[in-house]
Parts: structure tokens; sequence; C-alpha cells
């Protein structure tokens, strides 16, 4: 991962050469789309976004692929459709190599946001 200086996510996103530059553009989108009221900031050297000041997801870039960290409850609850891909506690990797499975990204958003509205309002 780039130890970016960026301060914001077009920054960040500036960095990589344009074929990752337009995953991350995707990537982005569908984050955005699914929890339009998210904030955006840099946050671990990466982009990240919070939901009720609570971390949704974050995404960073690498040599050979994105890092897609949307916490361990989000990948045990996607651990079958994450099966084909490298994965973390907390985390999966998108290889450059493939597209980016955009449907599955769009469900792991909703499932994070929906965790993190219902503790807010539970409170």
């Amino acid at each position: 991962m780039n130890k970016t200086e960026a301060t914001n996510v077009d920054d960040y996103i500036a960095e990589f050469p344009e074929s990752v530059q337009e995953k991350m553009r995707v990537l982005r989108k569908i984050i955005l789309e699914c929890a339009p009221e998210a904030t955006e900031s840099i946050s671990y050297h990466m982009p990240a976004y919070k939901l009720n000041k609570k971390p949704l997801v974050y995404f960073g870039g690498f040599a050979n692929h994105i890092g897609f960290y949307a916490q361990p409850v989000t990948h045990e609850k996607f651990e079958e459709e994450l099966a084909s891909y490298k994965k973390g506690k907390g985390s999966v990797q998108f290889p450059h190599s493939k597209p980016l499975p955009e449907k599955l990204i769009h469900k792991m958003v909703r499932f994070k946001k929906e965790q993190i509205t219902k503790l807010y309002y539970e409170r």
C-alpha cells in the first residue's frame, strides 16, 4: 500500500495507475450509493467511510490488489461469497487481474450499514 500523504480520497485515488483508479472510483461510487450519508476521509493512510461516527468500510491500494475492509462481522456474513478471494479476519483482497464483484460489494456495504444503523437506534 502507498504510505500516502493524500488528505482526501480524490488525491489518494490519483496516486495509482489508471486501471486501478477506475476500480477505486467504482468502489467509491458503490459505497456512496449504498450509504450517501457516510462521511468520507483518509484514515490509516486509506479511504475511510464512517456512519454515525462508526467505521463503515475502508479500502486501500496495493501492488496486486485492492484491500477492502468491512469489519469481521461483514466478512463472516459473506464468507461463502468471498471464498475465492484471499482474506484476513476483517479484510478481503480484490485482485487487479479480476473484475470487482460489484453486486457483492453492494451487499456487504448495505449489510454493514444496517448493522451500524441498528446499533445506533438501539441506544
